[in-house]
């Protein structure tokens, strides 16, 4: 994939699950890529099993703490030109709306949605710099439809699409890009740790009968990122297996 040769990348919640296969996809077909994770002991194993990426620890909720990783990211390859936002957290187990603690609900929201805000408005800058750019954010399949007990995840990646959209809007005549991929259930290592009955219910919940694949997701990312999507903008993809269509 050689038109990503020389470019340069930013991927946000890099530490694991589709964070990490698109970096370590990026990185294979031959960008440089800048990686902001959740922990240093994430961030030192990335460097050594990736040689030439860059990574950083970064909490999005902290705004100073974004703008500093992408001036980073900035300094260490002259200019960015590509970015992926994956940072997200689900919150508690299903839990109705009566019964949900407001500061969990301010969590989730600061992380998913807040945390979105804060890349998008670092990143622009230094992608309009660049003087080209596509962004693709990271929503999910409960960012299309609902699902009853994760009221702060569902907002919050709906509140993805709509920033998403957004953002294409005022970016477009300049030249930069911003898309979102809505996945549904995906064997990161989390969704992998919820057990063998919790696993039935989610491919059950797909009409193709199993989880995506994290370096699935990527490919298709890539695809978001490259020139072979040039007219595409402001749009959310469903990488669902077909959950969104029932």
């Amino acid at each position: 994939m050689s038109e990503f040769v020389d470019k340069t990348a930013l991927v946000t919640g890099a530490g694991s699950g589709i964070g990490e296969a698109t970096a370590r996809a990026l990185h294979g077909a031959g960008a440089r890529v800048f990686v902001g994770v959740h922990t240093l002991e994430q961030a030192q194993r990335l460097q050594r099993e990736l040689p030439g990426i860059v990574a950083a620890p970064c909490d999005v909720r902290d705004p100073a703490a974004v703008e500093r990783m992408v001036a980073q990211a900035v300094a260490a390859f002259g200019r960015l030109e590509l970015c992926v936002n994956c940072v997200g957290i689900t919150g508690p187990a299903p839990t109705p709306i009566a019964d949900y603690d407001p500061t969990v609900w301010a969590e989730v929201i600061a992380t998913d949605l807040t945390g979105m805000f804060h890349c998008l408005k670092y990143q622009v800058p230094a992608l309009a710099a660049a003087g080209t750019g596509a962004i693709v954010n990271l929503s999910s399949a409960n960012g299309v439809v609902g699902i009853p007990g994760m009221a702060a995840y569902t907002a919050a990646k709906h509140g993805v699409v709509g920033l998403t959209r957004s953002a294409a809007l005022e970016l477009a005549n300049i030249g930069i890009r911003v898309n979102a991929v809505a996945p549904g259930y995906v064997a990161t290592p989390k969704v992998l740790a919820a057990g063998e009955d919790a696993l039935t219910l989610f491919r059950q919940s797909h009409p193709m009968g199993r989880l995506a694949e994290p370096e699935e997701v990527a490919e298709f990312i890539l695809f978001l990122l490259s020139p072979r999507s040039a007219f595409a903008t402001g749009a959310v993809y469903a990488l669902d297996g077909g959950y969104t269509a029932q």
